[in-house]
């Protein structure tokens, strides 16, 4: 068996399609654009390169663009006091703070100053708890990307067994909770879990989300089922650096129905899924009508 690549790249193009039109159709019927602020504290140079393609791709699809580069030392309340003004802002409807922080400043405090509605990384304590009851919130992008591939591959997701290996707040716990929500069997496996291989092997659907390069091989995937690989792992071959998942690759392809590529997976529907809660942000704040096919 040969399984269908899910080709992430080209499924983000088709989100940003659809923001580009709903956003045309905000601005000319409603007379109001979408607006997205990013705070970048320090001069990280992957975050400097995310920040960037953010804003490009903000701008791409007739959306504003506000980015706030401030000094690695800037202090926390200097930090609190600059979102408390994109709170008050009505042309913000989405505000991201750039993760990981210096280490002198409280990720958590800061996250959760900012407004919920405004949340459109769904960090904030508020939205993650309403994810959890099952009601409206703001969704992490990674974990609704994915949701958005597993929809458009499957169709229906109720009743399928889905696995997720990874426990974090960021994809792991999130990624459960969206795929309970479709109705899924849902086991959240980590690294400590005893037989991770027979567990994996029971999915129908299998999320790697551990941050271990190529930690699940094929041998662990079931005939047929679909692969998610949320994993960036940065590996030196050959002597050359590569980018790969959590997942080996060639192994669980040969055994998988569906599986997504690193790079090219689920790395692109991040942004893209930023882009689409911002929408969905303006949308709520205005008491507009939300995307269809754009939110959880």
């Amino acid at each position: 068996m040969t399984a269908k690549i899910i080709d992430g790249k080209a499924f983000a193009a088709q989100v940003r399609e659809k923001v580009a039109a709903h956003v045309a159709r905000l601005k000319e019927v409603q007379g109001v654009t979408p607006g997205l602020a990013v705070v970048l504290v320090g001069d990280d140079p992957a975050s400097e390169v995310y920040v960037r393609n953010k804003g490009k791709q903000t701008l791409e699809v007739g959306m504003n663009s506000f980015e706030h580069k401030l000094p690695a030392e800037t202090s926390e309340a200097d930090l609190l006091a600059l979102i408390e003004r994109l709170n008050n802002d009505p042309a913000v409807h989405g505000i991201l703070v750039q993760l990981p922080l210096p280490a002198h400043l409280n990720s958590d405090l800061v996250i959760n100053s900012i407004a919920p509605g405004k949340d459109v990384d769904g960090f904030h304590i508020s939205n993650v708890g309403l994810l959890g009851t099952g009601q409206k919130s703001m969704v992490p992008c990674t974990p609704l990307g994915c949701l958005m591939m597993l929809r458009d591959h499957h169709g229906s997701l109720s009743g399928l067994n889905a696995v997720v290996v990874g426990r974090s707040n960021i994809v792991g716990k999130p990624m459960a909770q969206l795929l309970l929500g479709d109705s899924c069997t849902v086991t959240i496996a980590h690294s400590r879990t005893k037989d991770l291989a027979a567990v994996c092997k029971g999915a129908d659907i299998l999320v790697a989300a551990v941050g271990r390069p190529e930690m699940i091989p094929g041998d662990w995937v079931k005939p047929g089922a679909t692969v998610i690989d949320v994993g960036i792992n940065r590996i030196e071959r050959g002597g050359k650096k590569k980018l790969v998942g959590d997942v080996h690759f060639e192994s669980a392809a040969a055994v998988a129905g569906a599986i997504t590529p690193v790079p090219g997976g689920v790395g692109p529907m991040t942004i893209a899924c930023l882009l689409a809660n911002t929408v969905t942000a303006c949308c709520r704040a205005n008491g507009l009508r939300e995307p269809e096919g754009l939110t959880a």
